[in-house]
């Protein structure tokens, strides 16, 4: 009997009417399944056991439901996923985010409905060795809310975040750790954007949302220069997609996930409710990674050691009444979308972005909370060396201009063709980009490479506009 087919994602999120192609994550895949948009069949391409291509035409525009369903013997379909086509109200709320250091996002939710970030997992299996588990993280640790108001030996306490708009410029970005897993620049963060906990040491992250463009930029290791940025490692994420970095790969956090999606803000606790998990890390973790997270930075060998990803969940049955309500927005949504693990620290250790309204008397109270409160969702699909998913790596079938030899400043037309991608930047100059086409107008002889990510490695091409 074949197996069932489980869907985890599907990239872009969500399309417009007309033409389209689409990238299909989940397990279970077959060379015989199909792709359906409700009940049209879409024409499938197998790529692998965790990866479908598939194109179609959408006549109009609305919510579908999209499926895979695998051939005989035993025939099944998969769970459905939500597959927006045509305008959608969270695009739109991208441009209302507020500009500024810390500003609100105004009811815009990070990614897609279907992200793993968005997630009701209140009613979602508990791990079998959920126990044994807490027990190894220590069931008497509480948590620590790792932001807070003020300063902290001089710097905020948590992790800032600026949101910016088409009118900041772009500038480049030097990698210095980890050059051949990280997005490349430009990117539209300002000189004057903080670093995380500056003017101290320690894992200085910078994050920027773009409400024009709709992407989340996020650095590791970042120091400002002149006229450029130099950071260890970085990342950028489709705020409208629900994007799979390329397994093994690292970003801005060790985890290899984003890390604003998953921030604990002022904004969303003021308004009464948390919509999406929130990170933490833990003191130790092993060599394995459960999506959406693709890498491990593994410091134990111990079988009971949380690989990256790993979601606890705070009991349906903790008594919440006794914490203020600030403090029971905030536990209610561990009830409802859990802490994901991202990264080595300090363990119960959740993050936050900083703001001078947060009582942090209020915040400490969380510590009454501790790990045995807590449970682990059951870890599937956990993928370690030996079960790593395989793969095609995004295809670029044309990377054009219209003219390669002009006059200074005069208009070019980029254009490309790609398939199987989540992510396309352009570089120099033009950054992340959605569609199939950039004007630019160089003033130099440049050479612009396109490149493209997918849950499996990136592919880049090249082209050289010659001024005279």
């Amino acid at each position: 009997m074949n197996p069932t087919p489980t869907l985890v994602g599907t990239n872009p999120a969500s399309i417009g009417t007309g033409n389209f192609s689409l990238t299909i994550t989940g397990t279970n895949f077959l060379a015989g399944s199909q792709v359906f948009l409700g009940a049209t069949a879409l024409s499938t391409t197998f790529v692998s056991a965790t990866q479908l291509n598939a194109t179609g035409s959408a006549a109009s525009a609305g919510n579908f439901s999209l499926t895979v369903v695998n051939p005989d013997p035993g025939a099944s379909s998969s769970n459905p996923l939500n597959l927006q086509v045509g305008g959608s109200q969270q695009a739109s709320g991208c441009s209302q985010m507020q500009l500024g250091v810390g500003a609100s996002l105004a009811g815009f939710l990070p990614f897609s409905a279907n992200s793993l970030w968005n997630q009701d997992i209140s009613a979602a299996t508990v791990d079998p060795n959920s126990a044994n588990i807490i027990s190894y993280i220590g069931v008497g640790i509480g948590l620590h809310a790792d932001f807070g108001a003020g300063l902290y030996q001089g710097g905020k306490i948590g992790i800032p975040y600026t949101i910016a708009n088409q009118q900041q410029p772009l500038l480049p970005i030097t990698y210095t750790d980890s050059p051949g897993e990280s997005d490349p620049g430009p990117m539209p963060i300002a000189l004057s954007d903080p670093i995380e906990g500056e003017p101290n040491s320690g894992d200085q992250h910078v994050l920027v949302l773009d409400n024009a463009n709709c992407f989340v930029y996020e650095l590791y290791a970042a120091t400002r220069g002149t006229t450029s940025w130099t950071a260890g490692s970085g990342a950028i994420w489709d705020l409208l997609g629900n994007e799979q970095r390329p397994y093994t790969w690292t970003s801005a956090d060790a985890a290899g996930l984003p890390i604003f999606p998953g921030l604990v803000r002022y904004d969303e606790v003021a308004a009464g409710h948390i919509n999406h998990a929130i990170r933490f890390t833990l003191q130790r973790s092993r060599a394995a990674f459960i999506p959406p997270a693709s890498h491990w930075a593994a410091n134990s060998s111990d079988a009971l050691a949380a690989p990256m990803g790993m979601r606890l969940r705070l009991k349906s049955s903790f008594n919440v009444s006794g914490f203020s309500p600030a403090n029971q927005v905030i536990l209610n949504a561990f009830k409802k979308y859990g802490l994901i693990m991202a990264d080595n620290g300090s363990s119960m250790y959740i993050g936050g972005a900083p703001d001078d309204r947060w009582d942090n008397d209020d915040l400490r109270n969380l510590g009454g909370v501790h790990a045995s409160d807590f449970e682990v969702i059951q870890m599937s699909p956990v993928y370690m060396q030996s079960n790593l998913p395989t793969g095609a790596a995004p295809q670029i079938t044309s990377f054009t201009a219209d003219q390669t030899s002009v006059a200074t400043g005069t208009p070019v037309t980029l254009s490309w063709q790609v398939t199987g991608a989540s992510l396309v930047v352009i570089t120099p100059q033009v950054g992340a980009v959605r569609g199939s086409s950039v004007t630019i107008a160089p003033t130099a002889t440049t050479t612009y490479a396109l490149y493209t990510i997918n849950a499996f490695d990136n592919t880049r091409s090249t082209l050289t506009i010659t001024v005279h």
